[in-house]
């Protein structure tokens, strides 16, 4: 039993945070509503009259707490639909991150499980470079978790009005990360060049025209969040 992530996933995950929190933002807004099946020796999952792509992710048993790997689920280890988890499986043996690399992960010793496997499964989603993950109630007490792997699904651009929201939030929403590289790894996601600012802090030019430019206080914390923008976005 494990009362908090490793080290190893912490640093692996933390740059993906600020992208996932915005691209899962886009997802679910592109994502009807209504009810869903899913036939996963097909990997295709069904809501609100769509048909989409997926890979399993695996199984979360709210009864004990526990998370199992579709690789290590007997029902599917071996087939298509577990490629995802089987590309973070190898990632967690080569990294050293015993979350990604252990058939089962108790999560029962956290304080908030269910939001420890939420965490787990938006971790997945950023080392996949997914579009966004799918968490549905599959039976009385299992949680099944789903990556999308469909081109149909967008994939969110760098909005100058929403972006220190963005930033800000997804450093708040994990405490353990290192700010610089939230602010780094949504730069490095979008394909944007990164710059010296003042005072210590990162700066990068938007695919418009406008810049951001982010300062971090002497504690390492983001300090401000500052977007010059063009035209009717401008901030």
């Amino acid at each position: 039993m494990i009362t908090s992530f490793s080290e190893g996933f912490l640093r692996a995950t933390e740059s993906h945070a600020a992208w996932g929190m915005e691209q899962l933002e886009a997802f679910t807004g592109f994502m009807p509503s209504g009810p869903w099946t899913a036939d996963l020796e097909a990997c295709v999952y069904r809501q609100g009259g769509l048909d989409l792509r997926v890979g399993l992710l695996g199984s979360f048993d709210q009864s004990d707490g526990s998370w199992l790997w579709a690789w290590a689920n007997p029902g599917f280890a071996g087939t298509r639909v577990v490629a995802a988890a089987e590309a973070l499986r190898r990632f967690g043996e080569e990294r050293g991150v015993p979350e990604l690399a252990r058939d089962m992960v108790d999560l029962s010793g956290f304080d908030d499980p269910g939001m420890a496997v939420e965490r787990l499964a938006f971790g997945a989603m950023g080392l996949l470079g997914a579009a966004g993950y799918i968490g549905v109630q599959a039976g009385p007490a299992t949680r099944a978790y789903l990556v999308p792997d469909d081109p149909r699904v967008p994939f969110k651009a760098p909005d100058p009005v929403t972006l220190p929201r963005v930033l800000l939030t997804a450093v708040g929403a994990v405490p353990e990360a290192d700010p610089r590289a939230v602010v780094a790894g949504y730069f490095a996601r979008h394909g944007l060049q990164p710059r010296p600012a003042g005072h210590g802090g990162l700066g990068a030019g938007l695919p418009n025209g406008s810049s951001v430019d982010v300062a971090f206080d002497a504690a390492g914390r983001i300090a401000q969040v500052n977007v010059s923008a063009i035209g009717p976005d401008a901030v």
